[in-house]
């Protein structure tokens, strides 16, 4: 068996091969439904699956690797292998991929001088670690040893960030240091500029191009990309989108599906192809990334629905049956099937049980950092999620002015447990003004990081460090004095909810969902929530905001079991839950639909 880089075609065995891919992250969808996704992958006619690695679900901690649940990749791959799907794998240190940091662990922002993303001996040298641990367990999978990965990619839309092409071989060399020998690629915006930046075609390497539209007039650009360096390649999109990804307080994106189909002919024709995406899942917990912009960033939904072929939630859509239609004309294509459909119900209402003030049951739940001066989320090792700053000072007079600078993204000012303001990225450091006492009073600065950047350079900047960095001024001098409490969505089961009650102030909510059956999936009905995270038998579902466009978070049925489950709801904006409702289809924000 045999898999080459000709020079107009792909090779299976000596033989033309089209590739026919659709892209589905395995750390977005539960392990026990990667079967299901990838059985259907293969049922629209897909041969080929593709998947990024997420290099910061992998290193959470710069000493620790996670290899189990949903970062098991070699159980994916396995998968894969066993439906007889071949796989296209990117395990670049950067995937972009609308997910916190593009990937990246935020830890690396602790480095001193480093320069992520270019020939820094800094940042290759922690590269180096995480391949040494990554690419040795996926070593095995490659076609070259009786797996199934066809190719792997050097690194992800480099064009689009830099033109360092001794970073680029600097990659290619450790890769091929911890076992790497099947062909490598770039994929890169097909364009002109963004390709002769990052790829690395007079070394060899497979260039390819990430459009959604436009095939011929891209491959067009593709090909004279190849022409212009005397090369001769078979033609791919690496990345054709078939949707898009949507933001807090924006129209739902979606694209027509006949359009798409049109479109994906007039590619298929000439290259090869992989949907991006197939299906594309859930930003379970904290991971979603952030469109960043010049002023105010624009972080990702929960939802990485994508308008695919097949739903967040597993089902296939109408351009699913039209694909699967078009790709049973190429030889190439696997046996078209019936797809596996989900099994969805909207459970009965149910009743909040238990309620405390974050307030209250605070020291339970977190972890305390004492300093002098205010310390960002990474230097105190908590990357995702929240950051509470407490001070005590002490007023001499009945009003105080309090400015806060190099903070994001988001925080709450609670004024001895009174609710003063919420200031969001642009608006930090604008005066709020504290009607205090003439002695103490408690200062509580509730701080949300909403998700790094994923793209872009911004992935440099100041911004992706979170939390408050300079400080907090009274009056006109930086106060001093800090106690910082990580808050550990992983201690919920140390909840004291016998603490005070306040729904004013952020909270603890606590609901029981009693199934006597199998469990189905189901949509939490948020709509009528502030915003927040639910977690469900202590996995946490992702955020939610009654901004929109989206206003529910899909539970997947493998998170339930039978008997009763522990929802817990935590909601900053004084919204009091009396109960939770849930239905079977996913509930939208009107905000009107944008097209494509």
């Amino acid at each position: 068996m045999q898999f080459e880089i000709g020079q107009k075609d792909f090779l299976l065995n000596s033989k033309p091969f089209k590739i026919i891919s659709g892209a589905v992250h395995y750390f977005r969808i539960v392990p026990e439904y990667w079967y299901k996704t990838l059985y259907n992958l293969k049922a629209m006619g897909c041969n080929t699956v593709e998947t990024y690695v997420a290099w910061n679900l992998h290193q959470p901690q710069p000493d620790q690797f996670n290899f189990s649940k949903q970062a098991d990749l070699p159980q994916f791959l396995q998968i894969a292998q066993e439906l007889g799907l071949y796989v296209i794998l990117r395990p670049t240190p950067y995937i972009c991929a609308e997910w916190e940091f593009g990937g990246l662990p935020a830890w690396l922002l602790n480095i001193p001088n480093i320069r992520l993303r270019q020939n820094d001996p800094v940042f290759l040298a922690q590269v180096d670690r995480y391949f040494s641990q990554l690419l040795p367990r996926v070593a095995l999978y490659q076609f070259t040893q009786g797996g199934n990965i066809l190719m792997m990619q050097i690194e992800n839309e480099y064009g689009s960030f830099g033109n360092d092409k001794d970073y680029l071989r600097a990659i290619k060399a450790l890769m091929q240091k911890y076992g790497v020998n099947v062909p490598l690629f770039t994929s890169d915006g097909a364009w002109q500029n963004a390709l002769e930046a990052g790829a690395l075609i007079d070394d060899d390497i497979l260039p390819t191009g990430n459009f959604g539209s436009r095939s011929n007039q891209n491959l067009d650009e593709l090909q004279r990309y190849f022409d212009n360096h005397n090369k001769s390649y078979p033609l791919m999109c690496m990345e054709f989108w078939d949707g898009w990804f949507n933001r807090w307080k924006e129209p739902v994106i979606t694209r027509d599906a006949q359009d798409l189909v049109d479109c994906t002919k007039e590619l298929l024709d000439r290259a090869s192809i992989n949907f991006y995406m197939f299906q594309g899942g859930t930003n379970f917990g904290f991971w979603n990334g952030c469109s960043a912009r010049l002023d105010t960033d624009l972080p990702q939904v929960t939802s990485y629905d994508y308008d695919a072929p097949v739903r967040e939630w597993g089902e296939p859509s109408e351009k699913y049956y039209l694909l699967q239609k078009l790709l049973a004309t190429y030889p190439d294509s696997s046996e078209i099937k019936e797809p596996i459909l989900p099994e969805i119900t909207a459970y009965p209402a149910i009743s909040m049980e238990k309620e405390v003030s974050l307030f209250s049951t605070l020291d339970s739940i977190s972890q305390r950092h004492d300093s002098p001066f205010t310390q960002t989320m990474e230097t105190l090792g908590h990357y995702y999620g929240y950051m509470l700053y407490r001070a005590k000072p002490v007023a001499h007079s009945g009003e105080i002015k309090l400015r806060i600078y190099q903070c994001r993204d988001r925080v709450q000012v609670f004024n001895d447990h009174q609710k003063v303001a919420t200031q969001y990225q642009h608006e930090i450091g604008n005066d709020i003004m504290l009607q205090t006492p003439n002695g103490q009073f408690q200062l509580d600065l509730l701080v949300e990081n909403m998700g790094r950047v994923n793209y872009g350079g911004k992935l440099l900047a100041p911004t992706q460090h979170k939390g408050i960095g300079a400080g907090a001024i009274l009056d006109l001098h930086f106060h001093t004095g800090w106690e910082q409490y990580a808050i550990d969505f992983e201690k919920l089961d140390q909840i004291d909810f016998s603490g005070k009650q306040d729904p004013q102030t952020p909270s603890f909510y606590q609901f029981t969902l009693t199934i006597d059956d199998e469990p189905k999936d189901t949509f939490i009905d948020t709509s009528k929530l502030g915003k927040g995270v639910v977690i469900v038998n202590g996995e946490n579902l992702g955020r939610y905001w009654n901004e929109g466009p989206t206003c529910y978070l899909y539970l997947p049925a493998p998170l339930l079991h039978k008997g009763k489950n522990q929802i817990i709801v935590f909601e900053t904006e004084g919204v009091r839950p009396t109960e939770l409702t849930f239905s079977d289809k996913p509930i939208y924000k009107q905000l009107n639909t944008k097209n494509l």
